[in-house]
């Protein structure tokens, strides 16, 4: 059953919950196994790659990624390094298992990859071909920004074949975008969407952030129209966080405390952003993403229900049906550089080091509430054929939502039950994603936070 400590009465803002279990719940695995013995008996046919790419060239006031800024050029050199050994040692563990593993796709994360310079790029790019001679056939998307948008860096993107390319902007007025501690100017958005559109990319998507200090349902609607007006394929819209060992939380901690009249207005916020993308045509595909009508579904997606993620890189995750794994994780910028450095200097990457093992009621709750948190919604049907159970017998939690009204039931055609949930539920994604996280991950997620 369900930890009752979460409240869904409590702040719609818990956490976004990206990925299950969230990396925090990891843990130094004893014995670490063999990457080939992890990987056996896995379906290697259809491997998302993705890379990471742990540098910025500033550390944005809301980011609590694994990443660090300005470091120097010897450091960048040496992760690159230590990129590529991982990658032809994962390669061999993968070979081992006796069976053919190709990438069906691929997306480059960070950090921002493109704070690498033009060359650094092109030899990132090499170091992946070399793990997947297929990946220029492939579709790859990259993250940017405005400042690393560059026309030497975009024209390594596009003569490499990257598909999509996403940049956050967060607002598109400088007052607010310092306020949320980027400090961007307009004129070099602009000048750095110019040269991301026109063709260049199939698929451009744009971040936006609502809840910022000093921000207007006027001000909002700016930044939502003045990105409309470049009809991107996509657009992300995030609720502003205030996280410890974040550039804002340093500064502000007591916006870390529940705050119901900031609660209010990124729910207001939210639903005045929902209404300006659904009526300028823009499909809405979780509480996050937006997808243009005339746009088909971008194959460089990844659907986190999933199994068969290969992670290349310090902060990159890689996922099979019973053991998700990485690297150490943290948020502070002394932890991160030591981690990093010791990625850096390692020789043997054939092992899984951190990881979380799922056990049969594990992979259940993570398939429903990564499948649930989309508008397609969860079909009972194909979580029977997946598991052999009834997810609301295994997951009796479900009924909450509906008796609050942030799910519905209703008949599918294809069989069984469809369960989605409704618009008020979906505003409520970042509560009711925590609120569904086990005991178990939870009390290693609580735990991590005081180490």
């Amino acid at each position: 059953m369900n930890d009752t400590r979460i409240d869904l009465d409590a702040s719609p803002y818990q956490g976004y919950l990206y990925a299950y279990p969230h990396k925090s719940a990891y843990r130094p695995l004893d014995p670490a196994p063999r990457l080939r013995d992890v990987w056996a008996g896995q379906d290697l046919s259809s491997l998302f790659l993705y890379a990471h790419i742990p540098f910025c060239e500033m550390r944005c006031g809301f980011c609590n990624l694994f990443t660090t800024a300005r470091p120097p050029s010897g450091r960048v050199a040496d992760y690159l390094r230590a990129l590529r050994r991982q990658a032809r040692q994962v390669r061999t563990e993968l070979d081992a298992t006796g069976r053919d593993a190709r990438v069906a796709t691929a997306a480059i994360g960070g950090g921002t990859p493109t704070y690498l310079e033009p060359v650094e790029l092109d030899e990132l790019f090499d170091i992946l071909t070399g793990f997947a001679p297929e990946l220029p056939q492939l579709s790859i998307g990259v993250e940017t920004s405005p400042a690393t948008a560059t026309a030497d860096r975009l024209t390594v993107l596009t003569d490499r074949g990257v598909h999509r390319i996403s940049m956050g902007v967060q607002s598109f007025l400088d007052r607010e975008a310092h306020a949320a501690g980027r400090p961007q100017h307009r004129a070099d958005v602009d000048a750095a969407l110019d040269r991301i559109q026109g063709g260049r990319f199939p698929v451009v998507n744009l971040d936006l952030i609502y809840g910022i200090d000093g921000q207007t349902p006027d001000t909002w609607q700016y930044s939502l129209d003045t990105a409309l007006a470049r009809r991107p394929e996509e657009i992300y819209l995030y609720p502003l966080y205030v996280r410890p060992l974040t550039g804002l939380g340093r500064r502000a901690p007591d916006e870390q405390l529940p705050d119901p009249e900031w609660d209010a207005r990124r729910l207001d916020l939210y639903r005045q952003g929902v209404t300006a993308l659904t009526t300028a045509g823009y499909r809405q595909q979780s509480m996050r993403q937006f997808r243009r009508a005339d746009v088909p579904g971008d194959d460089t997606d990844y659907c986190c229900q999933d199994d068969g993620m290969i992670g290349l890189g310090c902060g990159a995750r890689s996922y099979t049906d019973t053991l998700h794994y990485s690297f150490d994780y943290a948020v502070g910028i002394p932890a991160v550089r030591a981690i990093l450095d010791e990625f850096s200097a390692t020789t043997d990457f054939t092992r899984a080091t951190v990881g979380v093992h799922l056990d049969a009621q594990e992979q259940r709750r993570r398939w429903l509430i990564k499948t649930l948190l989309r508008t397609d919604g969860m079909r009972t049907a194909d979580y029977t054929a997946r598991f052999g159970t009834d997810p609301t017998v295994d997951i009796p939690e479900l009924a909450e939502l509906t008796a609050r009204g942030w799910s519905l039931y209703r008949p599918d055609p294809a069989g069984g039950t469809l369960i989605r949930l409704t618009d008020d539920g979906l505003a409520h994604s970042d509560v009711l994603g925590p609120w569904l996280v086990s005991t178990t991950i939870r009390a290693a997620m609580a735990a991590a936070a005081t180490r």
